[in-house]
């Protein structure tokens, strides 16, 4: 049964819905729950982790048997697991519901076969509907899912000769006002902006997302790694959001805290030291390199030790896009190995 005009409406209001739901730990869903005659009897969406689910939310607010017969649209597969909250497809079966409608496959080993399991009771499934946009929605946990982890992005910025700064330190600026301000508008698609402590404490980084002065509404939450106290001054401390410390050289274990707090997306920036480290042990998905048409010379380079000892161990990247900023130049690219089944070279 091919999906018709209502429930095809539905899911793109499904789709606005689940955007109300916060990222994190858990896929932001939306779930509108339709009459036989293709009318709107609620709406729902997931609130967070902890609280009831898209389905349940929106079923909640019909009166006992108000659902039989009925179809729900839901922008993710209805999981099939108790966490916190019970299985939304046991809870869409018990509510007398004929019909679901679903983007998505829940790609959880365990919280996956929902679909299955309506099947299984009787009710009639559609899978597929709006899957780009439903898809772009939850992107970030999608990857985080896979990954098992945040997908890292690692930036830095150099002079043409591969220097980060100047013999005596200084670095700002390599790079001109459009790089910087792209820059800071891709802080703000992050979920945490990392530093380690030698970087506060040359720089004093607000890590902050701005468009020019003002802020962006949304702020990456502030992680600063290594154990250095940071001054109780430090700009870091003014973030809008509360920073996170990690006295630890062990970066799994920082971005396996991270993943476990809802972390979805990571932006490491935080000098030669700790991208060499991210990229050595693995955790690097991405590279955002902002070049700038200065030659530096001296012993200050943008990497240091990778973990690459000949050239056939070299790490390989695909360029994804080459971005003229101004007088700059970004590449964009990704790890052409999977990094997270073969580790580092």
């Amino acid at each position: 049964m091919a999906v018709n005009e209502a429930e095809r409406h539905a899911m793109s209001r499904a789709l606005e819905l689940a955007a109300n739901g916060p990222r994190g730990a858990n896929p932001q869903v939306g779930a509108v729950i339709l009459s036989p005659d293709g009318d709107v009897l609620a709406e729902g969406w997931h609130h967070g982790a902890g609280t009831p689910h898209a389905e349940v939310d929106a079923l909640s607010k019909l009166a006992p048997g108000a659902a039989k017969g009925a179809t729900a649209v839901v922008t993710l597969e209805p999981c099939n697991h108790t966490g916190r909250t019970g299985p939304c497809a046991v809870a869409l079966i018990e509510a007398g519901i004929a019909r679901v409608v679903y983007s998505l496959d829940d790609p959880g080993a365990v919280s996956g076969g929902g679909a299955d399991r309506l099947r299984t009771a009787g009710v009639s499934v559609e899978a597929g509907e709006q899957t780009d946009a439903a898809h772009a929605l939850i992107e970030g946990w999608l990857t985080a899912q896979r990954l098992g982890r945040p997908e890292i992005t690692v930036k830095w910025a150099q002079s043409l000769d591969g220097r980060a700064a100047a013999s005596d330190g200084t670095s700002q600026w390599i790079t001109g006002p459009a790089a910087r301000a792209d820059v800071h508008r891709r802080r703000a698609a992050a979920d945490a902006i990392v530093v380690g402590t030698g970087t506060v404490l040359a720089d004093d980084p607000a890590l902050t997302a701005r468009d020019g002065d003002a802020l962006y509404d949304h702020q990456p939450i502030p992680v600063v790694i290594g154990s250095r106290d940071t001054p109780a001054d430090a700009a870091v401390h003014r973030h809008p959001l509360p920073p996170l410390f990690y006295d630890t050289r062990d970066l799994h274990a920082v971005v396996a805290d991270l993943h476990a707090r809802g972390v979805q997306n990571v932006f490491v920036e935080g000098g030669p030291t700790l991208a060499s480290a991210f990229i050595a042990e693995g955790l690097a998905d991405r590279v955002l390199a902002y070049v700038a048409p200065v030659l530096l010379g001296g012993d200050r380079l943008a990497l240091t030790d990778i973990g690459v000892p000949s050239i056939a161990a070299a790490r390989r990247l695909t360029i994804d896009e080459w971005v003229p900023l101004g007088p700059d130049l970004l590449a964009v690219a990704h790890f052409t190995e999977d990094l997270t089944e073969e580790g580092t070279a």
